[in-house]
């Protein structure tokens, strides 16, 4: 097994000081591309110190996942599901949310970053 020095780690992107600092959606009078919402989101995120994975769906993963899982610094989860302003839940996604949320997890569908950061004023974080 290979071990990556913390510099090594950084120059791969593996590991970072200093995350992107946080970008606006712009969109030139069109709506938002999901992947745009969620770059945002996780720049938004991890400007304020959570670990935020993308969680990518593939033949392999659960049905349903959702699009981000963010650890705050005190290890509070959160699973975020990311849509355009019209989209929907799938099924599947709302299966997932359902059983994320029957363990007491938390879970939310955002639209934009402002809801991450409404979500999080009213959580108490």
């Amino acid at each position: 097994m290979t071990r990556l020095s913390v510099r090594q780690a950084q120059q791969l992107g593996i590991l970072t000081d200093k995350p992107e600092r946080p970008r606006k959606v712009r969109t030139k009078g069109r709506a938002p591309k999901e992947s745009e919402i969620r770059a945002a989101i996780r720049d938004w995120l991890r400007w304020h110190k959570w670990f935020v994975i993308i969680n990518y769906q593939t033949a392999l993963s659960h049905k349903g996942l959702a699009d981000l899982t963010a650890v705050s610094p005190d290890g509070r989860t959160l699973w975020i599901e990311v849509k355009t302003p019209n989209g929907r839940l799938s099924e599947h996604q709302e299966k997932f949310r359902d059983e994320i949320l029957i363990r007491k997890g938390e879970y939310l569908v955002a639209r934009s970053v402002e809801d991450v950061e409404e979500y999080l004023k009213l959580t108490g974080v």
